[in-house]
Parts: structure tokens; sequence; C-alpha cells
């Protein structure tokens, strides 16, 4: 285990230790990473950022392949919809949530455009979400950076899994990205709006969280 790996592997489990003592949510959050060229830092960075930010009892599950059956051949990547699909019934009977991670673009329909491509895309106060690496390496500084979007992607789709909707906040994480990945870069914790709408419906999440990327 390289440097990078062993500070990341001692973030995740001092912050799992931290969230299993206390966590508002009822169930466990369950992380699935699909396919095999997602770098570990990566899903290392995206289970630190959720335990943080919400306070959540997150797990890791073992990677499994990308399902066949959420491929779309014309648009050479994955239908974001069908993936939801896949992992809800992955949920295991603990848990509450469960977030699809992957490496490969994804895409759904918006508007007239069937195959859009996404960064993610979470059932709003649903059981399940997925997020793409894919276009956070667009114009980004190199992979640190890039992971630092996924992450933030994370807690954006996340929030919609509880009921968040998209924030008129500038550096909101709820900031609707509007189709580019760069609105991320402006973005830095969720607002006092989005966190009192989760406290009045019965999910308080850490006051002051240790954020694992720099201010904008």
């Amino acid at each position: 285990m390289n440097r990078r790996r062993f500070f990341f592997f001692t973030l995740t489990l001092l912050s799992s230790l931290r969230a299993a003592r206390s966590s508002p949510l009822g169930k466990a959050i369950y992380i699935q990473p699909l396919g095999d060229a997602l770098p570990e830092e990566d899903v290392s960075l995206v289970v630190l950022a959720l335990r943080e930010l919400y306070g959540m009892d997150v797990r890791l599950l073992s990677r499994t392949p990308l399902p066949q059956a959420a491929y779309y051949p014309a648009g050479r990547r994955y239908r974001a919809e069908r993936l939801l699909d896949y992992l809800a019934p992955r949920l295991p009977s603990d848990g509450e949530r469960i977030l699809g991670l992957t490496a490969a673009d994804i895409s759904t329909t918006k508007g007239k455009v069937y195959d859009w491509g996404v960064l993610g895309l979470g059932s709003m106060d649903g059981a399940a979400g997925v997020l793409s690496a894919f276009r956070c390496h667009k114009k980004s500084r190199g992979a640190e950076h890039a992971r630092q979007r996924l992450a933030k992607v994370a807690v954006h789709e996340m929030g919609h899994t509880l009921g968040l909707p998209h924030c008129a906040t500038g550096g909101c994480l709820m900031h609707d990205g509007e189709g580019s990945v760069l609105t991320t870069d402006t973005e830095y914790d969720l607002c006092s709006r989005c966190r009192a709408r989760l406290a009045s419906e019965g999910r308080p999440i850490p006051p002051s969280p240790k954020i694992p990327w720099p201010h904008p």
C-alpha cells in the first residue's frame, strides 16, 4: 500500500468509527463501485465526504461489473436510470440508501434529448443514486481535482435521495450543475437553507464538518 492509499484508508477508517458511534439516519448508506476502472482513492474520498458532510454510517460494498443491460450502444455509455433500477434491489436489508460509483460515462433523458450525458442521477427521496467520474476529468487540473469534483457530486446526488431539490444559493453543493462540471469548482458546503430543510425532516447533519476539499 503506497503512502497516498494509506492516507485515504486511515481517514476513511477514523471517519467510519466516528459515524458508527452516532448516525442521524437509522440505517446505513451503501456505496457500490461499478466496474474496475475507478481508482480506490476516488471511492475513498466519496465515502469520506458523505460521512463528514452528512454524518452518515457509510459502508462499502465489493466491486461488481457494470450491468450490460444498462449499456446504450448508440451513445457508447450507460443509461443512468437503468443503473438505478439495477442498484435499488442490491440495497442490503440494513441499508437506507445505495449509491453507485463508476468511471464509465452515463446519460439520461433531458427534455427532447434522449441521450444527455450527466455527472450523476439520484432518485428524489428514493433509495438509489449513481454518479460517474467520466466528466469530472474535463478541464480538470489533475487527478486530485477530478476526485474532489466526484466527491462533491456524491454529496449532491445523495442530497437528492434525501429529498433535497436543486438550490439557488451560490456555493451550495445542491446547486444545479446546468450540464457543466465546472460549477462544482465554485461549490464547497451545503447551505443553511438545505441544512434547515434536512433538520426539519428529522435528518440533522454535522454543523461543522471537516470538508475534504479546499475552499474555492
